[in-house]
This record gives structure tokens, C-alpha cells and sequence, in this order.
């Protein structure tokens, strides 16, 4: 059977994902400067660590800011292009199971909210916090940009040791929250704080404000249920996070599935015919 691949290309990541019929074959993604090189990097370590051929491609399609710069098919195979938002709700809805309405957070350079009800996706808006945020304050006060970096940094530091807790300044809990909610980000930091703990604030800060926002947006509707799609999803404070916004939304469910980061290159393979644009 012929495969179909989606291609996400971002603002610093290419991420492919493909499909054999409804077998997802193993996922890759790649960095680089160049959005056509990254394209044409990881479209061939895919081939390769699926021992595939061009000829077992039936279609590609592309969706990311990076796509606007691909104006011919890849290697003359059917090519097309995806709304990203679109490619959001559909691989938001791939984690989703049989759930009828919920939102999928894509959690990228920034971040998108889409809503999904009965299989339609609507943009609800985005938010310019994302891991390109984590990536700029940790250059800025870590002295480094990379990611994994940042991430083994943020694992050993305390978060408590940077953000202002409820329990920090009240000895009983405020209506609706606990003692261990966030008073203020980064509002205990101090001169003597470790590189670590400062990651650690910083991931959970970035994290924490998606979270929030989202929880804040489904309020007045019936959405109650949250996919975390991207890169972020990666982080162990995702999940961390995610509890800590559930104790002030115990009515709200957030859900981190794996392989999560690929959740718009899962969508972009999985976009029906109608949602593609042809390109060349």
C-alpha cells in the first residue's frame, strides 16, 4: 500500500510523519536554517530509517510557515499544501479518540488554540509564548540555546526555588487555590539562584501561561478536554503543569500523548482531500 506523507515545517524544526493505510510509520524531524533544506533533510532520513523508496510515496503534504517557500512538487510526486490550523485539528483529533469536542494546543515557536466540534476545526486564536520563548530567555539568561540543554538544565532545578507560590504568602489556601499554585513567576528568584533552577523557571513559566490561557479560553464553552500537541509536550513540566492547572479547572482534562511533537505533521498526513491545495 502507498504511503502519504505530512511534512510540518516550522519556524526551526521540520517534522515528517507518514502513513501506510492507518500504520504510522516511525516519525523524524530535523533542524535547520534553511526551511528548503530541512524540507529536503528530513523527507530523506525518513526514506532511509523506514527503508523506503521514492516509488512507495503516493503524495506529500506540506503545512508550516516553511511551506510558503515551496513552490514545485518534491521529486515530482503529487504535493500538496495544508492550512496549518487545519493540520492542527486533524492531528490533535488522532490523539483525541472518540471525543467529539476539544482543543488542541500546538505548542510551537508560539503557540495555537483550535477548537474541534464533530471533526471540524476552528482557529480560536494563539499567543506569541511558545518554546521559541524558553529558547530566547534562556540565551538571554543562561547563556544558551540549546534546547536540549535547557531541558537537562530545568530537570534539576526546583521551580520552587524561582516562582512565588500561594503557600509563599498565605498560610491556607485561597477559594479555588491550593498552596502550591503560582503566585508570581519568577517572583522569589533571587541573585542566588542556579542556572538550573532558572530553566526550570523558565519552562514552567512558558508552560504554565499556554496552559492558562487555554483553560481561560474554553471558559463559556463546553469544551473540557485539552490536546497538547508540539514540542513542548516533551518537557516532564508538561505534565507537571498540566495537574497543577487541573486543581484551579478540576472540570478541565489535558492529555500529553506520545509522539505529541508530531502532532501537525500527523495531521498534515491525515487532511482530507478537500483541505489540499496542489502545488507545481
Amino acid at each position: 500500500m502507498s504511503i502519504v506523507v505530512g511534512i510540518d515545517i516550522g519556524g526551526s524544526t521540520t517534522k515528517i510523519a507518514g502513513f501506510r493505510g492507518e500504520e504510522m510509520l516511525v516519525p523524524v524531524q530535523i533542524s535547520a536554517s534553511n526551511a528548503i533544506a530541512s524540507l529536503f533533510g528530513a523527507f530523506g532520513k525518513f526514506l532511509y530509517d523506514n527503508k523506503l523508496e521514492l516509488k512507495d510515496i503516493q503524495q506529500v503534504n506540506l503545512t508550516g510557515v516553511g511551506s510558503s517557500e515551496v513552490e514545485q512538487a518534491i521529486y515530482g510526486l503529487p504535493t500538496y499544501k495544508v492550512d496549518e490550523f487545519t493540520a492542527n485539528g486533524v492531528g490533535g483529533g488522532y490523539f483525541a479518540g472518540d471525543k467529539k469536542e476539544f482543543m488542541v494546543v500546538s505548542m510551537g515557536t508560539g503557540t495555537s488554540f483550535v477548537g474541534v466540534k464533530d471533526g471540524v476545526p476552528v482557529h480560536l486564536g494563539g499567543i506569541g509564548i511558545g518554546g521559541g520563548t524558553i529558547i530566547g530567555l534562556s540565551k538571554l539568561m543562561l547563556n544558551t540555546n540549546d534546547i536540549d540543554k535547557i531541558q537537562e538544565l530545568a530537570t534539576g532545578g526546583k521551580v520552587g526555588n524561582i516562582d512565588l507560590r500561594v503557600g509563599d504568602i498565605s498560610k491556607n489556601p485561597l477559594p479555588g487555590l491550593n498552596l502550591e499554585v503560582t503566585a508570581s513567576n519568577f517572583g522569589k528568584a533571587s541573585s542566588r539562584a542556579t542556572c538550573e533552577d532558572k530553566a526550570a523557571g523558565i519552562v514552567h513559566m512558558v508552560i504554565e501561561s499556554i496552559c492558562q490561557t487555554a483553560a481561560l479560553i474554553s471558559q463559556g464553552t463546553d469544551m473540557k478536554d485539552f490536546i497538547l500537541i508540539g514540542a513542548l509536550t516533551n518537557f516532564p513540566e508538561c505534565e507537571q503543569v498540566c495537574r497543577m492547572i487541573k486543581t484551579m479547572f478540576p472540570d478541565l482534562n489535558f492529555y500529553v500523548p506520545e509522539a505529541g511533537e508530531y502532532g501537525t505533521a500527523i495531521g498534515t498526513a491525515l487532511a482530507d482531500k478537500c483541505c489540499l491545495t496542489p502545488v507545481g
